[in-house]
């Protein structure tokens, strides 16, 4: 049995209020609800999910902290038209690679007070990687394989695929008919909504592990062909 058994009602008690109350003074006087709903129970499923993971992948890391696996409450609204300090979800990141970044590959975990998500994948490429992205789709052998990965992840269930952000090919591109639209993807994710009540069950971890496993072949996908 997992030793961490869901998260608790001050995780949604705290996503709730910060939802109706995005400032200071709400949360310096629910401080203990962020302490105990978000960075105690963050770390804990972290904890739990991250040797979990490596049964999937043996590379991915993870560390149980803030600016860890833990994503900060903290909004970075420098360049925002949304000045709301805080975030009104918990993630949790579990990334390869030696450097921690949401910019590379690997399984996520995002729940607010109404859902929760759980995927994988890349959200974005940056110059470089969206070169590699491209080339890979459009070369025969790895294009096949991507459209085996994709198949096989919508096998699994009704999993979503992103991130599809343009409406023409780029410039120098082109592919067969069966992978052309991936040409328009400037990210690759996959993901699931699940209802919230998933994340205060006990099998929490064992449902998040299904999806994991699930949608894992379109992250090896981009780690095999992209960074």
């Amino acid at each position: 049995m997992s030793a961490f058994q869901g998260f608790p009602p001050e995780t949604f008690a705290f996503l709730r209020g910060i939802a109706e109350h995005n400032d200071k003074a709400w949360f310096e006087e629910n401080r203990g609800l962020y302490d105990v709903g978000y960075v105690g129970a963050g770390a804990a499923a972290v904890a739990e999910l991250g040797p979990r993971l490596r049964e999937i992948s043996p590379e991915v890391q993870f560390a149980p902290k803030v600016n860890g696996s833990l994503s900060r409450i903290y909004r970075d609204v420098r360049f925002s038209k949304d000045k709301r300090p805080y975030k009104n979800h918990l993630d949790l990141w579990f990334w390869h690679g030696e450097r921690r970044s949401w910019d590379c590959p690997g399984f996520w975990f995002s729940l607010t007070a109404e859902r929760l998500y759980v995927g994988g994948g890349m959200y974005r490429f940056d110059k470089e990687e969206l070169d590699s992205y491209r080339q890979s789709v459009i070369n025969p052998r790895s294009g096949r394989a991507l459209l085996a990965a994709v198949d096989a992840v919508k096998k699994a269930g009704p999993y979503e695929i992103g991130e599809k952000t343009r409406k023409l090919l780029p410039r120098g591109f082109e592919a067969d008919e069966d992978r052309r639209e991936y040409l328009l993807y400037e990210g690759l994710t996959t993901m699931i909504e699940l209802p919230v009540e998933a994340a205060s069950s006990p099998d929490v971890i064992e449902i998040c592990m299904q999806h994991f496993r699930a949608t894992w072949p379109i992250t090896k996908w981009l780690l095999d062909e992209v960074v």
